[in-house]
């Protein structure tokens, strides 16, 4: 296996084979004979009973989940009296980026989409691509599910029908090296705004290294919702003006798992991460410790969800009823450490042996949230992803040179207080530039964005020449900062 992620998956070997007795004798662990068809769960909403398949079959997972999690999973599963009574002898996982799953949907070829976080499926569940739950098992798991926790749903519920359903829980914060912090000189942070502070840049002014680590948003989905709680929990201009900044500050990774790792290596002194990564990193770097910033975070539910156009929807809701209840076992693993949905699971000995996760389960229970708005982050949020990766990190070099400039005319008593937020308000303004479909001047608002967000998420050449726009609107405001400042 690969460390990058991308599961090797097995392919099923047909029954056709079984004469040829050497490969038989090797294919045996992963045959799969295939469901009698039946109709998908969407042309029914009345519980369903199983059938006794005819032949096994090869369930498929599209999945954001990395290569441990998937790996642990098709061992547990294929072992358990849940495979051998659907006669499921295989899990092909498909591990894609997020762009990619609406094509596959629709050319049949998945049946069960699991993890990548609530806002993904959302998405898929507004565009029709999710089918409700409608096996008795599938429902009975999905009832051991709490609706929502911490005020945040659990489940996506329309008209009476479960359409996803949380497999794991995540807060949203940061993980720490507190050695290189140490090392730099810098106070823990405790909030968001502090990942943004001039305090956090002295690394940059003293040691010519960035302390933060974060990821590129169009590449990942937990960076992104934690993009999104800062611009919900400061409102969008000061949000803004801390996304800046923090980006400002930080090293731009081409995804999560790279920015946690580079706090686990001591490359950054901090790095945003998802719960389960930042426990990772505490089990791995003892110098490590995640952080919620206490009434700043969320907590996500992380959704399994029955696709449309499955060929196997029976199978694929026992696989999800299986996630849901004896598949909680997998988050107990140390090497995943992920928060189960479903606390029963504290209560086998699987879950009995990992008491620290069960103590960060009952901290995130009681750690403050603030209310985030699902629908609201989705009218914006294809917009907002673009524009931080144009603006904050394709011209990344530009708004470090001029913060670092700034700090140190701050930190040498060049300028005043004063003075410097005075820079600052101008560095992290919302970018003025022209429109390529109107060719008039716009302003990255909110209301601009949800205005634009269809149009942007259905023409690509808008799209590009929209990015293009704002890079160009943001190099001159960096280059023009930056001449002032030297001048």
């Amino acid at each position: 296996m690969k460390s990058s992620g991308k599961l090797v998956v097995l392919e099923a070997k047909t029954l056709a084979l079984i004469a040829i007795v050497a490969v038989a004798a090797i294919a045996a662990a992963f045959i799969i004979p295939s469901l009698t068809q039946r109709p998908t769960p969407s042309e029914s909403t009345q519980p369903t009973q199983p059938t006794q398949p005819a032949q096994g079959i090869t369930l498929t997972i599209i999945s954001r989940h990395p290569t441990d999690i998937l790996v642990k999973t098709r061992a547990m599963f294929l072992a358990s009296d849940v495979a051998r009574k659907y006669n499921i002898t295989d899990l092909k996982t498909i591990v894609i980026p997020a762009g990619l799953w609406e094509q596959y949907i629709k050319r049949g070829e998945a049946d069960v989409a699991w993890g990548g976080g609530p806002t993904l499926f959302d998405s898929l569940f507004q565009r029709g691509l999710l089918a409700p739950l409608t096996s008795n098992e599938a429902l009975n798991a999905a009832a051991q599910i709490p609706d929502s926790i911490l005020g945040v749903p659990m489940k996506r519920v329309k008209d009476g029908k479960v359409y996803w359903v949380a497999a794991a829980i995540s807060s949203f914060g940061f993980t720490v090296n507190t050695r290189r912090l140490t090392d730099y000189e810098l106070a823990t942070p405790r909030s968001w705004r502090d990942l943004a502070s001039p305090e956090l840049g002295k690394a940059l002014v003293r040691y010519g290294v960035a302390a933060l680590s974060i990821a590129d948003p169009t590449q990942s989905t937990s960076h992104t919702r934690m993009y999104e709680i800062i611009l919900q929990r400061y409102g969008w201009e000061e949000g803004w003006k801390i996304l800046t900044l923090m980006a400002a500050n930080a090293n731009i990774y081409p995804g999560s798992e790279a920015a946690r790792d580079a706090v686990i290596q001591g490359d950054a002194a901090v790095g945003i991460t998802i719960d389960f990564y930042g426990y990772t990193a505490q089990q791995v770097n003892p110098d490590c410790k995640y952080i919620i910033p206490p009434g700043e975070s969320i907590v996500n539910g992380d959704p399994i969800a029955l696709v449309n156009g499955s060929k196997h929807p029976e199978a694929a809701q026992a696989f999800i009823a299986w996630v849901l209840t004896e598949g909680q076992k997998v988050w107990m693993d140390p090497a995943i450490n992920r928060l189960p949905a479903n606390p029963k699971i504290f209560d086998t000995p699987e879950g009995a042996k990992r008491s620290d996760l069960k103590s960060a389960y009952e901290e995130t229970m009681k750690t403050p949230s603030i209310e985030f708005n699902d629908t609201l982050a989705l009218m914006y949020e294809p917009v907002m992803q673009w524009y931080f990766r144009a603006a904050l990190i394709e011209v990344n070099d530009y708004l470090k040179a001029v913060w670092k400039e700034l700090l140190s005319k701050l930190f040498s008593g060049a300028i005043s207080k004063e003075q410097f937020e005075a820079y600052v308000a101008n560095l992290t303004a919302p970018l003025t530039f022209i429109d390529p479909a109107t060719g008039k001047q716009a302003a990255f608002t909110m209301d601009y964005a949800i205005s634009i967000s269809g149009k942007f998420q259905s023409d690509a050449s808008y799209r590009d020449s929209l990015v293009s726009a704002w890079k160009k609107a943001a190099v001159e405001r960096y280059t023009r900062m930056l001449n002032q400042l030297k001048g």
